[in-house]
């Protein structure tokens, strides 16, 4: 949707020219123009950019403008996205206890950087210097220590990047700040009649709509006050069969002068072509009233007309940021903000108590969606028709029962209202596990009520106040920053969410770039070229399929020899690809053969750090940046290897498979064949044990697994329960875990808390033909001292593997 043309940016140009400061010295002028124009551009852009990418945009624009006066080194701009692209670094880390493996080798590789030289050399030699840079609650303020404080610009940044990743967006503010002023990190608020008067009857206005906006109430509002309502104003939500409605519509409003209103032109893909024709031959000066308007709305769409979008006047207006302005929201909207509804109820104290509970239920489930996968698997699109049916239930239920019937209206508002948009089961847990805070008779029967932990700060309770008015007022009183704590989440989880944060505008940068431009002085070429020899080199021989059949036969009483089968056809055929490409785009390079668009692919993926999309498409999934994939496939072929040739092992590291179903499948068919038990009736039961990498023997029935990850918590090896997180520790590795097969009926499931596993951080996965999903593997049973609810809002689970 982010199309522009070159009419509307000279335009914009002209405009400038006209309104800039007049000046007879002729430098001044330009200057004038300059920063008028750039200025004009800013927010325009702006304007139809959705929140997410407008500092993306500030970036691009502040990179661009030094890049034109030569203030950039493209390869230190290079590195400040992708961190470099290396296999493996020959220093060891100073400091593993704080400082990641992926922080030290960004380190070292930055020190190849011009004015970065020798920079890994005196980390290494002042390391308490540089944690003090790490623990800062602002790093991004920070000195930086002796001689490397007087780094400026894109290199200091670069520091930040390797120490702290997560306050890279607070960086960027400051150097766009530092380099084009404050007005282009503070994005011009909503501004409807602004983008009005820039708008004249041949331009349509067009919404460009996102999840929980709906502008429709704005628009009419803002019609009746240009006194172009009632029936001057036709609208019309697209559709099958609307297209020659809207179009009659046009035609009549062309001549009288009216506005028309066509929503949700994405559902009206077949209908598209015609009207782009009727905005080029129809709505042209000639023969429209200069008081018509065209209105649009629409999702992002692939169908949307290019020829409206780029002459067209495009406008995001998305819903507010924060649980303080979603309530705020909820509250001066529709039917909460009507009188008669807030106080028509016959039981006021309840009704107020369950009404102020199922808005905060209501900005807590959208807000959740900033933390990513820790918030919600899948990213639903909750929006206000959802809290409208809720709201006006609860009114129903508590004036035709007598009682309160909480559990019907805890089953209409979680499993149905809301419910109903969500798929995931591990999702649906977590759903009915907020609302249970907020519908519960704790909160019906007690004068004062917290709703979220008792942190200090964030006090949330529910008061039954009387007047609507006291209600808003406190809500606005309420912080605008709120701790995560409110969430249900661990205060890491902030570190979670600005780290997210930097890969979305990381991401979203290095989608923009042109292709070209290697590092190191050397040319892309060269680059791609020495990366694919070194992997090549360390990629070891296809396994001998025939030998393993041999030395592994299939037999009635040993599974695991079928799961190793299994395993190296699975893996032969990824390093086949992986090997027959590198060999080609060095082939290619070398002009021995053409360069088809898959090995394009690769090169620019490689020039990257990013996993080719050919190989992806044969690989067990990952998320890791393409030298650590490497690694650690090599890490998984050696695990293999070492099966082949030393016999199982007693501890299988359960993150080197392929495909992790048909290891616990082995292990299941195992103890059922030797028990003569149908393996339905089979599952497993989990004892976390005290040793971390290695038993002595293996056990009688089951299996030793290691190699699983805990985010959102941690084991706390002394209770031997689940614990919560320390400080700056996301993730925190699990000792090895005894899985004892038994029959179902007989385990007690008591003081657990019961932990979803997945193969990698994106947690979200699709069914595939197996019958398994893509990405969730099981659900592991782990002794816990508080209730499974607080886990659940924690949004804990167990990952194979982590993303670097």
């Amino acid at each position: 949707m982010y199309q522009y043309s070159l009419i509307w940016f000279i335009n914009l140009y002209q405009y400038s020219i006209s309104k800039s400061t007049k000046s007879d010295v002729v430098s001044e002028r330009i200057n004038n123009i300059i920063e008028h124009f750039t200025l004009c551009i800013y927010n325009n852009v702006c304007r139809s950019l959705f929140e997410k990418d407008k500092l993306l945009f500030s970036l691009l624009l502040t990179v661009g403008i030094l890049q034109g006066k030569g203030q950039v080194n493209d390869e230190v701009w290079r590195f400040l996205l992708t961190g470099g692209v290396a296999l493996d670094n020959p220093y060891p880390n100073p400091a593993s206890e704080w400082l990641s493996d992926k922080s030290w080798s960004e380190i070292v590789r930055a020190s190849k950087l011009p004015n970065l030289d020798e920079f890994f050399i005196h980390v290494r030699e002042s390391i308490s210097k540089w944690k003090d840079l790490y623990d800062s609650a602002k790093p991004h303020d920070e000195q930086l220590p002796d001689h490397w404080d007087s780094l400026m610009g894109l290199e200091r940044m670069v520091v930040i990047r390797c120490f702290r990743p997560d306050k890279l967006v607070p960086a960027v503010q400051d150097f766009i700040e530092l380099n084009m002023g404050q007005a282009y990190i503070e994005p011009p608020t909503f501004d409807l009649a602004g983008s009005y008067n820039d708008s004249n009857c041949c331009s349509p206005l067009i919404f460009v709509l996102s999840p929980g906006s709906d502008p429709t109430a704005v628009l009419l509002k803002f019609a009746d006050d240009l006194d172009m309502g009632g029936s001057k104003l036709q609208t019309i939500s697209l559709g099958q069969g609307q297209g020659p409605i809207a179009a009659k519509m046009i035609d009549k409003a062309i001549a009288d002068g009216t506005w028309v209103v066509l929503q949700n032109c994405h559902l009206a893909t077949s209908w598209m072509p015609s009207l782009e024709r009727i905005c080029e031959e129809t709505i042209i000066p000639d023969n429209t009233h200069p008081s018509f308007r065209l209105w649009l709305t629409s999702y992002p769409s692939d169908k949307f007309p290019v020829s409206i979008l780029q002459n067209g006047l495009k406008m995001t207006n998305e819903p507010p940021k924060g649980i303080r302005a979603n309530l705020l929201r909820s509250y001066l909207s529709d039917p909460i903000s009507d009188p008669d509804f807030f106080y028509s109820s016959k039981k006021q104290a309840i009704w107020q108590k369950l009404l102020f509970g199922l808005t905060f239920f209501h900005a807590l489930v959208q807000e959740r969606r900033n933390f990513g996968p820790l918030g919600w698997n899948i990213p639903y699109e909750f929006n206000e028709s959802d809290l409208r049916i809720s709201v006006r239930q609860i009114q129903m239920f508590l004036d035709e029962y007598v009682d309160v019937p909480l559990e019907a209206l805890t089953y209409l508002t979680g499993e149905c209202n809301y419910g109903g948009r969500v798929t995931d089961d591990k999702d649906r847990r977590l759903l009915l596990s907020l609302l249970s805070t907020f519908y519960s008779w704790e909160l019906l029967e007690q004068d004062c009520y917290y709703l979220s932990e008792g942190d200090e700060y964030f006090k949330e309770h529910i008061i039954c106040f009387t007047f609507f008015q006291i209600y808003v007022n406190y809500i606005r009183s309420l912080p605008i920053c709120t701790d995560p704590s409110v969430f249900g989440l661990h205060s890491n989880a902030d570190i979670t969410k600005d780290n997210q944060e930097t890969n979305q505008l990381l991401d979203g940068i290095l989608l923009t770039l042109p292709r070209q431009s290697g590092g190191g002085g050397k040319s892309p070429q060269e680059v791609v070229e020495e990366l694919s020899e070194d992997i090549l080199t360390k990629l070891p021989q296809d396994f001998d399929i025939q030998l393993v059949m041999e030395l592994y036969p299939v037999v009635y009483e040993e599974s695991m020899n079928t799961v190793l089968r299994q395993e190296i056809i699975r893996f032969n055929r990824l390093t086949e690809v992986v090997r027959e490409s590198l060999i080609n785009i060095c082939k290619a390079l070398k002009g021995q053969i053409v360069m088809s668009s898959e090995l394009e692919d690769v090169f620019n993926s490689m020039l990257v750090g990013k996993v080719p999309g050919m190989w992806a498409a044969k690989s067990y999934p990952s998320l890791k940046p393409l030298g650590s994939y490497v690694a650690d496939l090599l890490s998984r072929l050696q695990f293999l290897q070492d099966w082949i040739n030393e016999g199982p092992p007693t501890v299988f590291w359960i993150s080197g498979f392929y495909f992790t179903q048909s290891f616990l499948t082995g292990v299941s068919q195992n103890f059922a064949r030797k028990y003569t038990i149908p393996i339905d009736y089979i599952g497993f039961e989990f004892e976390v044990t005290k040793e971390e990498t290695h038993m002595e023997e293996k056990p009688k029935d089951g299996a030793y697994i290691k190699g699983l990850f805990m985010e959102g918590a941690r084991w706390d090896r002394e209770n031997m329960v689940i614990g919560e997180s320390l400080p700056k520790i996301l993730f925190d590795c699990l000792p090895i875990i005894k899985l004892k097969p038994g029959e179902m009926d007989k385990f007690l499931h008591e003081k657990i808390y019961v932990c979803p596993v997945y193969k990698t951080s994106a947690r979200r996965g699709t069914l595939s033909t197996t019958g398994h999903s893509t990405n969730y593997v099981l659900s592991i049973e782990l002794p816990s001292d508080k209730p499974q609810k607080h886990w659940i809002n924690r949004g804990v689970a167990c990952l194979c593997q982590l993303d670097d």
